[in-house]
């Protein structure tokens, strides 16, 4: 599992690099990620044209395609439903969404329990990440630990993605509506599980949500050195 949660630090200092050159506007994530040292390849950031296997799904590719596909699913149901980003690491989308005032009825994170603990200490110790999710609350107060943060609007919570069982034990505690049109976001995570594994995840999802949309990002050919 630590060579996994590694790569929430790889992908989200590329991220803010990218950030930082233009690429894409993100106020946020500079809260979360240090920024990066050394200059990044530019194809890590905008993609690559190789030959014999054409092109190569990348960071600006990435973020612009996966948030086409939630802001129209958050357009088409009213933003009426509830959004769960699975292994959603150092994941600004949620403040992102709050600026565009496209923000579902609750928007869940879920990921490893020690990478959940770290984006709590930054938002608790960020004023501009807190605020907002303060801002969007409608309770009387936060429940919050080290390992949880549940508001009325997002809640983000440490659970094994290979225990269905844990997993919605979790989700329905911090107030998961099975009867809610839901948006399953999960990118570069089934590729870490085996197969059986994310068909377990899948065939929970495809049994609990009567009405469910999956937006799915994972790496090709692995091995090569993109």
């Amino acid at each position: 599992d630590e060579a996994v949660r590694g790569t929430c630090e790889d992908a989200s200092v590329c991220k803010r690099f990218a950030v930082s050159v233009g690429y894409w506007k993100d106020p946020y994530i500079q809260y979360f990620v240090r920024q990066a040292k050394e200059r990044k390849a530019p194809e890590i950031n905008r993609g690559k044209l190789e030959q014999g296997w054409g092109h190569h799904s990348c960071y600006y590719a990435r973020v612009h395609g996966v948030s086409y596909l939630i802001k129209a699913f958050l357009e088409k149901t009213e933003c009426n439903c509830q959004v769960i980003n699975l292994g959603a690491g150092m994941d600004t989308l949620f403040w992102r969404l709050k600026d565009e005032n496209l923000l579902p009825r609750k928007y869940f994170e879920v990921d490893f329990p020690m990478i959940v603990a770290r984006k709590i200490h930054n938002i608790k110790s960020k004023p501009p990440l807190s605020k907002p999710i303060m801002e969007s609350h409608s309770g009387d107060s936060l429940l919050i630990d080290s390992h949880s943060l549940d508001s009325s609007r997002y809640s983000i919570l440490g659970a094994d993605l290979r225990c269905s069982a844990d997993l919605e034990e979790k989700l329905r505690k911090h107030g998961l509506d099975g009867h809610l049109p839901t948006l399953l976001v999960a990118e570069c995570v089934l590729v870490y599980m085996t197969p059986q594994q994310s068909a377990n995840l899948l065939r929970w999802a495809a049994s609990t949500f009567p009405v469910a949309m999956v937006i799915n990002y994972e790496q090709v050919k692995a091995k090569g050195h993109f």
